[in-house]
C-alpha cells in the first residue's frame, strides 16, 4: 500500500509505505531502497506494527518521479503492486517501482 498526502505549507508530498504481513512470510527486518534515500540500504527501516504490516512514511519533493524497492532480511528484493510504474533497473535485469509525487 502506497499513501500520499499532500503539505498544504510545503512543496512536499508525506507518503507512507506499508507491507502486508502475508506478502512478507516471516521477515524480520525490512527496508525502503530508493533514489530518495541514494539506494541506502539501511537509511530507511520499516517498522513492524501490531498488525504484522511493516510501515515507513517518509516526505519527498513534488513534481518529482523516484524509483524504489523494498530489502527484505537483506536477501530478497521485493517491487509493490501499488507502484505508479516500473522502470528497468541501471545496474541489472530487474525492474524499479517508479512514484510520482
Amino acid at each position: 500500500m502506497i499513501e500520499k498526502t499532500y503539505l498544504k505549507t510545503k512543496p512536499q508530498c508525506k507518503v507512507k509505505f506499508a507491507l502486508p504481513a502475508e506478502q512478507l512470510r516471516g521477515a524480520k527486518k525490512v527496508y525502503l531502497v530508493g533514489d530518495f534515500n541514494g539506494w541506502d540500504e539501511l537509511a530507511t527501516p520499516m517498522r513492524k506494527q501490531k498488525s504484522g504490516v511493516f510501515a515507513s512514511t517518509v516526505n519527498l519533493e513534488k513534481d518529482k518521479q523516484y524509483q524504489f524497492r523494498y530489502l527484505i532480511d537483506g536477501t530478497i528484493w521485493l517491487n509493490d503492486d501499488n507502484a505508479d510504474a516500473y522502470a528497468q533497473s541501471p545496474i541489472g535485469p530487474d525492474h524499479n517501482c517508479v512514484l510520482d509525487i
